[in-house]
């Protein structure tokens, strides 16, 4: 009894080589099957039913079909195809148009089944005409360009480019830039209720030509060659006070040379010299 030696320790020692040798032949199976699985969906993606094979665009030119063909060429490592349904280079294709047409506000993709895509482009619209820091002289061709309700420059504007105000504007861009085109207008934020002022200005009797920036002020001149002036993002305060004076003048017949609204409840007018009081 007391000479013999106990199993139990190599029991369990082998107990323990199966075990790993199931663990390991358990791997190696796990990797056959992930091997086959990715073959299998390596070889799916490859089958002409599941690749984009026709392009469509929607408000805008068939050209812009180009863009997103040059962009599906080729494949991702060399395994995936890039004109892949569920892999096509959607937001490549969107920053590309738009990085060569700053016309455009928006690029949208859709997929069309499993062999087919959809570009749809919105345009900006046109508020008004940008034509710099300050209007030029009566002999100067200016030079203009066209922005949308963001504030964004996106064109220069053409003869026959109809815009939704027909006042030019005059005013700082956002940041050091020298070039026009992309720029965002200084206050952008501000300038809806810039325009609607001018816009009501209009209905007492003389439509607004140009509106001008100047810091925290506003110049807006009228065809009668009058000038308003009031302190920016403080319009309706200016209006009322201009509709409370109007018995005092008028603003289509060219006999003044400006009204002051830059202080509270005031009301200042300059005639032209040599008009009828």
């Amino acid at each position: 009894m007391w000479g013999r030696k106990s199993s139990a320790p190599q029991g369990r020692a082998g107990l323990a080589e199966r075990r790993r040798r199931s663990r390991h032949r358990g791997l190696i199976a796990l990797n056959i099957l992930l091997g086959i699985i990715s073959g299998v969906l390596v070889w799916g993606l490859q089958q002409s039913a599941v690749r984009i094979a026709r392009v469509d665009v929607y408000s805008a030119g068939p050209s812009f079909a180009e863009y997103a063909k040059r962009a599906m060429q080729g494949s991702y490592f060399g395994i995936i195809p890039r004109d892949s349904i569920f892999f096509f280079p959607a937001s490549g294709i969107r920053s590309t148009i738009l990085a060569e047409h700053p016309d455009l506000a928006a690029v949208s993709i859709f997929r069309n089944g499993l062999t087919s895509i959809s570009i749809k482009t919105n345009d900006r619209a046109p508020i008004a005409r940008w034509c710099g820091l300050s209007p030029s002289g009566p002999d100067v061709d200016e030079y203009c360009y066209l922005f949308d309700a963001s504030g964004v420059i996106f064109s220069a504007a053409l003869a026959t480019s109809t815009t939704i105000n027909t006042f030019r504007l005059y005013a700082p861009l956002e940041g050091d830039t020298l070039e026009p085109l992309r720029a965002t207008l200084a206050n952008a934020e501000k300038l809806p209720a810039t325009f609607d002022f001018a816009r009501q200005l209009d209905t007492l009797g003389s439509p607004v030509t140009r509106v001008v920036l100047r810091g925290d002020e506003v110049d807006d001149y009228l065809v009668s060659g009058t000038r308003v002036t009031y302190v920016l993002a403080h319009e309706q305060e200016a209006f009322t006070a201009l509709v409370s004076g109007r018995a005092n003048f008028n603003l289509a017949d060219g006999s003044i040379d400006y009204i002051d609204l830059r202080f509270d409840g005031k009301v200042y007018v300059k005639k032209v010299v040599g008009s009828r009081e």
